[in-house]
């Protein structure tokens, strides 16, 4: 796709494994520059020797993930010479995003107070587990940690049963997109004559702030939202799931209408006249009479069937295996799938991006390997082949 939105933006990213990572993926996605800073001593972003499946030598399915169309550049921050190159690097990008835990950015010199000088305009986005201005700011955490600590488990599974976990880091993810919606919020802001500033996202806020409704009815009716058997909604009937001939299925009816759709799309008109069922209020009343008879109807057919009986009726889904869901041509139909060749696997695929611009999504290629870009960088700065080779034999890149 030409004229990717952010093109001509350069991004310099202090980051590793996922929340933060995918996060500036967007801004690649979106055609920014993206120039990771990765360790030479380490190895680099510890998500490269994440498996169980490998891409070649410091490469991975899972450091791909979330690395798509991204430069590396290896430096050693903590050097005199590396943060001397850095701050060079700092003079000609727009925006420097971290994910680190949050007493690290001013102890290695990457917020405001520390870059502000280099370049005013420069914006500093930061990504820590609990923020950088709290007792917690020195805590290591994970997207699961919030998962626990927020409630999201106790919201999870059906009654009676352990607390569980999302199957995906929704936290991580949604933090990353949250962080880069607020760097692109402050360029805007730049560009229109303003300085730069610190931005600031942690795990735990953006977890917090997913609660919602349900905290809402908290706070002000002291109301606990509780776990509701088959994945139900707290409150609208039936939105769950029901039994199907070959598994289930996810049936929503939110308004009246589809619940009109749904029972004569059954066969069953005649529940429309039943007064157990009249109203919203009365079908949660009456939540398990209702699954009883919707769980005979539905298992009478396979999934396919009401497919093809309710589609684009009634919202509706199969409740499909992982392996379904990959497979599920859908996503080849709507270009969800992305090849993605790279040197050790030709064939290898990801999922694409969910942005469209004038209906095409935006196409990608695969992180550099390990300080791949680093000599092209250092001489787009200015630096000498002599620089660079003594900063090699130095690790200092």
């Amino acid at each position: 796709m030409h004229n990717k939105p952010l093109a001509g933006i350069r991004v310099i990213a202090v980051e590793q494994y996922g929340a933060g990572p995918f996060g500036s993926m967007q801004l690649a996605d979106m055609g920014a520059e993206v120039i990771k800073i990765e360790n030479p001593a380490t190895g680099g972003d510890v998500a490269r020797q994440s498996g169980p499946y490998f891409l070649g030598d410091n490469d991975s399915d899972f450091f791909q993930t979330f690395n798509r169309s991204k430069k590396s550049l290896t430096l050693d921050l903590k050097s005199p010479e590396g943060r001397k190159i850095f701050e060079r690097l700092v003079q000609s990008a727009d925006i420097v995003m971290n994910n680190l835990r949050g007493d690290q950015p001013a102890k290695l010199g990457l917020d405001y107070d520390s870059l502000g000088g280099v370049k005013r305009e420069i914006i500093c986005g930061h990504l820590s587990a609990y923020g950088r201005d709290n007792d917690r700011a020195g805590w290591p955490g994970y997207d699961y940690l919030m998962q626990a600590e927020m409630g999201f488990m106790d919201l999870t599974g059906e009654p009676g049963s352990p607390p569980a976990r999302f199957g995906l880091s929704m936290v991580d993810f949604m933090s990353g997109v949250t962080l880069a919606m607020a760097v692109l919020g402050v360029l805007v802001g730049v560009l229109r004559g303003g300085t730069g500033r610190d931005v600031d996202v942690s795990l735990f806020d953006v977890a917090a702030t997913q609660l919602t409704y349900p905290a809402t009815w908290y706070l002000n009716r002291g109301h606990e939202t509780g776990r509701v058997p088959r994945s139900g909604h707290p409150s609208t009937v039936p939105c769950q799931i029901y039994r199907s001939a070959d598994g289930w299925v996810f049936v929503m009816a939110m308004t009246e209408k589809f619940w009109q759709v749904l029972v004569e799309g059954l066969g069953r008109p005649d529940l429309l006249a039943d007064v157990r069922f009249a109203t919203v209020a009365a079908r949660r009343q009456y939540r398990e009479t209702l699954t009883e008879i919707l769980d005979t109807e539905f298992s009478s057919q396979p999934n396919a069937h009401w497919m093809a009986v309710f589609a684009g009726r009634l919202p509706l889904a199969p409740v499909n295996t992982f392996a379904q869901a990959m497979d599920n041509p859908w996503l080849a139909q709507t270009g969800l799938l992305q090849s993605l060749p790279h040197v050790d696997n030709s064939q290898f695929r990801l999922l694409a991006s969910p942005l469209k611009f004038d209906g095409n999504r935006p196409t990608g290629t695969g992180c550099s390997a390990l300080g791949a870009d680093s000599e092209e960088l250092l001489l787009g700065l200015g630096y000498s082949a002599e620089d660079i080779a003594a900063w090699r034999s130095g690790q200092v890149i």
